[in-house]
């Protein structure tokens, strides 16, 4: 299953990385928005790791792109910081976490957002 990670803080992408590597994930990670909707990889993906507070485009931003593409990837927002109004907007679109969170946490919401 290839679960893809866009998040703009290299330290949080390579973490994310180890942990679902060894939780049995194939992972991809993207530094941007920008650079998540070049990948030809998209119809791959299973689930999206997207931080909602990212420079450029947000995550919110983003998932709003794909839903404009009908891109349907099942998506956990993540956050450490983002404004209220985004995080309410993540949770209605979704699942939501607020770092730091748990690997069982993580690995739990992923597994929700692809049964969901």
């Amino acid at each position: 299953m290839l679960v893809a990670i866009v998040d703009d803080d290299a330290v949080v992408r390579e973490s994310l990385l180890d942990l679902l590597e060894v939780s049995g994930y194939s992972v991809v990670t993207f530094a941007s928005a920008a650079d998540f909707l070049e990948s030809s990889r998209i119809p791959e993906m299973r689930c999206l790791l997207l931080d909602i507070s990212m420079p450029g485009m947000s995550g919110i931003d983003l998932y709003k792109e794909l839903k404009r593409r009908k891109i349907a990837i099942p998506v956990v927002f993540m956050t450490g910081h983002a404004q209220e109004a985004l995080i309410n907007e993540a949770k209605r679109a979704g699942i939501c976490l607020f770092k730091p969170f748990a690997g069982a946490e993580l690995r739990r919401a992923i597994e929700t957002a692809i049964e969901i």
